[in-house]
């Protein structure tokens, strides 16, 4: 327990496992990053989209989770072979204004709090980081990071460490016991000053999750504007990223009062969402009006900063990881759809497969991880390929770009509907192998470059392509308040929506389901996003990709062509 190594993986597995580790790896970014309206971008003006994922720093121990279960090398390259681009590396205020606990050892946090096992792992794994003090162990994880290609994001996520987060825990707003305004300008400044000429760090957070009874706006300007002049100022080079009120969910009081900050090119504002955000209502209620409701309150309460021409950072998102969860699974489609409508950058909670000490528990299981209990394998790889679309950019500035162009999207699957030929019927299939498709006024669905759209044959039967688009069956509208379902008619008056015959992974018509109050029922298979696209997919070709393992394409960074050789 706790001294486990990742088995050496077979050589069918290790195939796989390179494949997806070296064509996730984008050029190198020209950092530092900028804000180009509501795109980050990089020193050229290229789109560069944020693709993280949490890696939390903040709990008693104050070291970065897992260290005594896998190399720090592997878990950052684990993070790269996963798909990510980047880390939300969580620390808390004391780590930088209280500097009887940052010199502590490492070995010495673990002892004050028993954790025996965990140096124990540490010492098998990580022998170099334990007699490093805390604030050096913090340093070492960021570089090993930057080693590996992977950028930083510096979140201050709580100031007397533990876990987050509760309306009551004196953690939350200026002015509570553990929040005073000044010590946390002082140590945002430290810790600005500290990774300053340091390239893997590309933004800071200035709070997780505002929240508690002591919140007002006035205050939240007060602060949050002093606070981001102190990190600009210590640390020019990196993006300053802004949370909201309410566990970060609530920015509508920027509709009345803009921000005031002396320096421009580098704001971010960021939220979080959570099924949980909504109790159960996923579960109770029905879906498709479950998301148009909760979707809609999202764009309502924060997604409006995208008119107003700042990026938004979802830095905070995540559902179960074991897939049983019905609330959360629901949520999954509907989240991944509005991800990939607007292309946000984001941050998934968690890396973590478990922690040393949370709320009292030695060896937790963190069930929303994205790694297993022993940090070696994903615990469900279907997610993986769900969100892979996900990270990378469908839209903004750079040299990648194209004329623009739709896809059909199906965020249960993470894929795309795609023709094979003109005498197969229409599939699902890796995005990057998507046709270009427009949706014209006359509401066609058409493969650009053709005269063929699509168009509904009969309920139960594959969709079609066709040339002769007049007709009611070649006219397709967003039916339902998710607006997720595509809806036809057929000749006889009969209405039908674009759905995916699960055996085949055929894109056939049916009868449009779950649209009002029933709750019993899931629409994902018949949910489909109309998604915008202004960059040109690349094609790798990997020795996987023979034996039918990996897809054919993948949207990257660059949108160069690539080719993987000699793995």
């Amino acid at each position: 327990m706790g001294h486990n190594r990742c088995s050496l993986p077979t050589s069918l597995s290790f195939l796989i496992f390179s494949a997806i580790y070296v064509f996730s790896q984008g050029p190198a970014m020209g950092l530092p990053l900028y804000t180009n309206s509501r795109w980050i971008v990089d020193e050229d003006g290229n789109r560069v989209k944020l693709a993280c994922v949490n890696w939390p720093s903040h709990l008693e121990p104050v070291v970065a989770e897992g260290l005594s279960k896998q190399p720090l090398n592997s878990i950052s390259k684990k993070i790269v072979s996963m798909g990510f681009n980047c880390v939300r590396f969580t620390w808390p205020l004391f780590l930088a204004t209280n500097n009887s606990l940052a010199s502590l050892t490492v070995r010495q946090s673990f002892q004050r709090l028993g954790l025996v096992e965990a140096i124990a792992g540490i010492q098998v794994n990580n022998p170099s980081v334990l007699d490093l003090s805390l604030i050096q162990a913090f340093q070492v994880v960021v570089s090993n990071l930057g080693d590996n290609n992977v950028m930083v994001i510096l979140d201050n996520h709580i100031s007397k460490p533990g876990w987050c987060c509760s309306r009551n825990d004196e953690n939350g707003f200026f002015g509570d016991r553990y929040f005073d305004p000044e010590l946390w300008i002082k140590g945002l400044t430290r810790m600005a000053t500290l990774f300053n000429g340091t390239s893997a760090v590309v933004g800071m957070s200035l709070r997780n999750e505002l929240r508690g009874p002591k919140q007002t706006v006035s205050a939240w300007y007060r602060y949050m504007q002093r606070g981001a002049e102190a990190v600009h100022s210590a640390n020019p080079n990196i993006l300053v990223i802004l949370s909201g009120l309410n566990f970060d969910k609530d920015f509508t009081f920027l509709l009345n009062q803009p921000i005031s900050l002396t320096f421009t090119g580098k704001l971010v504002f960021e939220a979080h969402w959570y099924a949980f955000s909504d109790g159960q209502s996923w579960a109770t209620g029905n879906p498709n009006q479950v998301c148009g409701t909760v979707a809609g309150n999202l764009m309502r309460t924060a997604g409006f900063l995208l008119d107003k021409g700042y990026p938004l950072f979802l830095s905070e998102w995540g559902v179960d990881q074991r897939g049983a969860n019905v609330n959360d699974n629901r949520f999954l489609n509907c989240m991944i759809g509005v991800a990939a409508e607007f292309d946000l950058d984001w941050a998934l909670w968690t890396l973590t497969g478990n922690y040393y000490l949370r709320e009292g528990v030695i060896g937790m299981d963190e069930t929303y991880g994205i790694l297993n209990w022993d940090w070696c394998d994903a615990r469900n790889s279907s997610f993986l390929q769900k969100i892979s679309v996900l990270q990378s950019p469908l839209q903004g500035p750079g040299i990648s770009e194209s004329r623009p162009f739709k896809i059909i999207f199906h965020p249960a699957t993470g894929l795309c509907v795609v023709r094979k030929s003109l005498f197969e019927p229409l599939q699902l299939g890796s995005c990057a192998e998507s046709d270009q498709w427009s949706y014209t006024p006359q509401e066609n669905l058409v493969i650009k470059g053709t005269y063929l759209c699509l168009q509904a044959n009969d309920v139960g039967k594959p969709a079609k392509l066709g040339v002769i688009c007049t007709g009611s069956n070649s006219k397709w509208v967003e039916t339902s308040d998710s607006k997720m379902h595509l809806s036809t008619s057929l000749e006889n008056g009969n209405t039908v929506c674009l759905d995916v015959d699960d055996s085949t992974k055929t894109i056939v018509t049916t009868p449009c389901a779950c649209l009002k109050r029933d709750n019993q029922c899931d629409p994902g298979s018949q949910w489909f996003k109309i998604v915008n696209v202004t960059r040109t997919p690349c094609t790798i070709k990997t020795p996987a990709q023979t034996i039918g393992l990996l897809p054919e394409g993948y949207l990257c960074q660059s949108g160069e062509q690539l080719s993987i050789q000699n793995m």
